[in-house]
This record gives C-alpha cells, sequence and structure tokens, in this order.
C-alpha cells in the first residue's frame, strides 16, 4: 500500500511538473491525463528507470569535465614552466653561487706540482743574492709582486662557475686562462701569467673599469701583497690559536658584496697618488677625480680577512675568513670560529689620469644597477676582489717561510731565501691597451 502512495504522488508531481522542471523531456510520453491505472503507474515505472539512465550519464558526463579541468591546469602549468625556461632571464647579481666544491667545504685539496721546468723562472734576488730587509718595523713579513693587466671578460669562476657570461664584465689579472670554468686543478695546468712569471698561475679579477664612452679603462699596474705574523710570535700564539700559509685551492671574495649592499669584508677606499698627489682617502671615484690632476694616478686599495676557519670557501664565499676585534676582552683575538691566521691578501690598482681624460665619468661595471632599478651608484662604490689560488706549491712554502715567517720585507717577488721569481711578462708599469671598446654580452 505504501509503494501504491508513493507512486501516487510521483503520478501527480509528473503529471503536474511544467516542462521547465521535467530533467529530461525524452523520458516523457505520457498524455497528461490524470486517471489512476496500471497503465499509469507503468508509465511512471518507465519514466522513473529513464530519469535514473540520464543522471546516471550526467554524473559520467561531470566526472569526465572534471578529469579534463584537472588535465586542463596540468597542462597550463607545464606550459608556463616551458615559457619560463624560454623566456630571457637577467642574471642574478650577487655573492651567492654553488661554489665548485659544492657543500663540501672541509674538502682538502692536494698541492699541483708545476708542469715545466722551476729552475729558469728563478734568479739571485737583485741580481746578487742579497736577503730582503727585516720587517720588524710593522711586526709583520710581508711578500710582495706586481702584475700588468690580462683578460677583459664576463665571466666569473667563483660566483657563476661553469657560466659563461653571467656575471658584470671583470678585469682579470694573474692566469690568463682563467674563465667560468676554472678550478684550481685547470689553472694549475695551464695558463700564461700576468703576474712575474707562471710560478704564479693563481686568478685574480674585480670589476672592470669604463670611462662613461664606452671603453673600458684599463689600470696601468696592480701590486700585490701578503702580509702576516711570523710565526711564534703572539700574532700566531695569542690573537691565533697558530698560522699558517694561503691554502692550496683557496678560494675568496672580499670588498662590497653585491647582495647586501655592504662591505662587510674586505675595507675599500681610493687615493690620489703621484707628482702632485692629494693626502687622504676617498670614498668614491668622483670625490677623488674631484682633486687628482693629470699626471698622477687614481688607485683603489682593499684588504682580506686574516682569520680563517679551515674551509677553502663558503656559500657567500667570504664567511670562512673573518677580522681579529677587541671584543669583551680587550684584547685583539681572531673568533673562536676562525682560530688560525694566514696570510691577508692585499692589493692596489693603479689607474694613470692623462690630459683629456675626464676621470670623473669613470666607473665600475658593477656600479651600473639599472637591471636592478637602483641606476648606476657613484663610480667606484661596489668596488670588490675575487682570488683563486694556485700557487707553485713550493714557491710558495719558500716565500712563507722566509719572508712571512722570519718577518722580512720582500719586494718585486723576492722569495726571502735570496732567490727572486724572474720577470717573464716584459712589465713596463704601462697597460697594454689603455683602452678597449666595451666588448658585447655573449649569448648565454
Amino acid at each position: 500500500m505504501r509503494a501504491l502512495a508513493i507512486l501516487t504522488l510521483l503520478a501527480a508531481a509528473f503529471i503536474a511538473a511544467p516542462a521547465s522542471a521535467q530533467i529530461d523531456k525524452g523520458c516523457y510520453n505520457y498524455s497528461g491525463q490524470n486517471v489512476w491505472t496500471a497503465k499509469v503507474v507503468e508509465k511512471l515505472r518507465a519514466d522513473i528507470a529513464c530519469q535514473e539512465k540520464v543522471i546516471a550519464k550526467r554524473q559520467a558526463t561531470i566526472a569526465a569535465e572534471q578529469i579534463g579541468i584537472s588535465n586542463a591546469r596540468i597542462s597550463i602549468a607545464n606550459r608556463e614552466k616551458r615559457i619560463a625556461q624560454l623566456a630571457p632571464v637577467t642574471p642574478p647579481v650577487g655573492d651567492i653561487a654553488e661554489p665548485e666544491l659544492g657543500k663540501n667545504f672541509d674538502k682538502v685539496l692536494a698541492p699541483i706540482a708545476s708542469n715545466f721546468p722551476v729552475a729558469p723562472l728563478l734568479q739571485p734576488s737583485w741580481g746578487t743574492g742579497a736577503i730582503a730587509e727585516s720587517g720588524a718595523q710593522e711586526k709583520v713579513g710581508a711578500f710582495r709582486f706586481n702584475c700588468e693587466a690580462g683578460q677583459v671578460s664576463y665571466d666569473d669562476p667563483i660566483v657563476y662557475p661553469g657560466q659563461p657570461g653571467k656575471s658584470h664584465l671583470h678585469q682579470f689579472f694573474g692566469n690568463l686562462s682563467a674563465n667560468a670554468y676554472s678550478t684550481y686543478a685547470s689553472l694549475r695546468a695551464k695558463g700564461d701569467t700576468t703576474c712575474v712569471n707562471p710560478l704564479n698561475r693563481s686568478a685574480y679579477w674585480s670589476p672592470a673599469m669604463l670611462d662613461g664612452k664606452g671603453n673600458v679603462r684599463r689600470p696601468e699596474f696592480y701590486q700585490d701583497y701578503y702580509k702576516r705574523a711570523p710565526q711564534g710570535s703572539e700574532g700566531c700564539t695569542v690573537v691565533a690559536t697558530r698560522c699558517e700559509g694561503i691554502p692550496t685551492g683557496l678560494r675568496q671574495i672580499f670588498g662590497y658584496d653585491m647582495v647586501t649592499g655592504k662591505t662587510p669584508t674586505g675595507s675599500v677606499f681610493w687615493k690620489c697618488v703621484g707628482p702632485t698627489e692629494v693626502a687622504g682617502v676617498f670614498k668614491d671615484i668622483p670625490s677623488v677625480a674631484a682633486v687628482c690632476k693629470p699626471g698622477n694616478y687614481i688607485t683603489v686599495t682593499s684588504s682580506s680577512p686574516t682569520c680563517y676557519n679551515g674551509k677553502l670557501d663558503s656559500p657567500n664565499h667570504r664567511d670562512h675568513l673573518a677580522y681579529a676585534d677587541f671584543g669583551d676582552t680587550g684584547r685583539l683575538r681572531c673568533p673562536a670560529t676562525h682560530p688560525i691566521a694566514i696570510p691577508a691578501f692585499s692589493l692596489q690598482i693603479f689607474y694613470l689620469i692623462l690630459e683629456g681624460d675626464t676621470p670623473a665619468d669613470w666607473y665600475l661595471s658593477s656600479d651600473d644597477m639599472t637591471a636592478m632599478g637602483m641606476g648606476r651608484l657613484p663610480g667606484g662604490t661596489t668596488f670588490h676582489t675575487d682570488f683563486m689560488d694556485a700557487w707553485d706549491p713550493d714557491a710558495k712554502k719558500t716565500w712563507t717561510a722566509n719572508c712571512i715567517d722570519k718577518m722580512l720585507s720582500c719586494n718585486g717577488a723576492d722569495l726571502g731565501n735570496g732567490t727572486q721569481m724572474k720577470d717573464v711578462t716584459g712589465f713596463d708599469w704601462k697597460a697594454h691597451p689603455r683602452l678597449m671598446p666595451v666588448p658585447i654580452r655573449p649569448a648565454t
């Protein structure tokens, strides 16, 4: 009786329902007479079965459409990813990049001997075999040498290893084979040098100087020196727990940090040096150019920290080195995290001002922050230096043991033991060439 009542209600509902409320007109074939008969019941049951099929069909359609929507979303995501891969990308500017050593900063590199005869590259110091003078006045040992300017390129084997053309324009010194793919092993294996002779196949590079007229302004020369307290001194027993030489394969950046906009390591200053030099130091090129006359050099000087944590690199290529400070004790100490003292690396780069030059227009390639929405910073603001060690291991041991640890003042690549590195570069205190067009950045 209950089923009959339900069918009665359904019959009334279906018969009375307007066409707009019907789920599917194809299922309705009743004439609309409101008469309760077995035929009506039969037709209603047929209509119910028909509507159930329609509902099932539409549910399947909806499920298929949902799958289609999901697939479309996946397709869109894949296309956006592909577009991102194909679109031109502005290279990131900064010091942070995955280093050659990966995350194994504790890795120790075995020294690689020179693959050429060493004896012909040595000579008696200053022609007589004289021993260098004492460096006791400064209380440090020092080893100094000069370099000419080398290649100019958009490579940076520390910040962008294996990515040629990714960096701002650099002026290289030292190993002439240095490029984006350089490693300690590759530098030791080949390359003439602009730093005295191939006993030093290290690579040094800084932002290129631009003259504001479409040219690279190459420096006349580059002076490099290493200084450290000698073994047995307070600098090696109190300030630091021990002293060592330059670690094999050390890599570092010091000076302005392109990521933070600060100079956490490597103090930088500009000077006017020459016949009518001006005393004092200056913060940037416009400041020094305003007082420095033709015939003088505009120079930039920077020095690395000396406290070392025993690692050849760090994620930002700076944090493995630190400065000693007086802290809470009032006594100069290396940080506990960086207890080893190594020779501080200092440099001075010389740019000669000639009549007709407009040094107030000079700026570094890294000063141009236009791509980052910062415009161009005052010339010289972003000076920094990169260094990759590739010294002949015996030569490095010799100048460390004599010039540094015997507290001598060694100049002109004097090794401190009566021998001196013979210059094979034809060094003459001049740039060759002085100006060159800014090169076109290679496709990356």
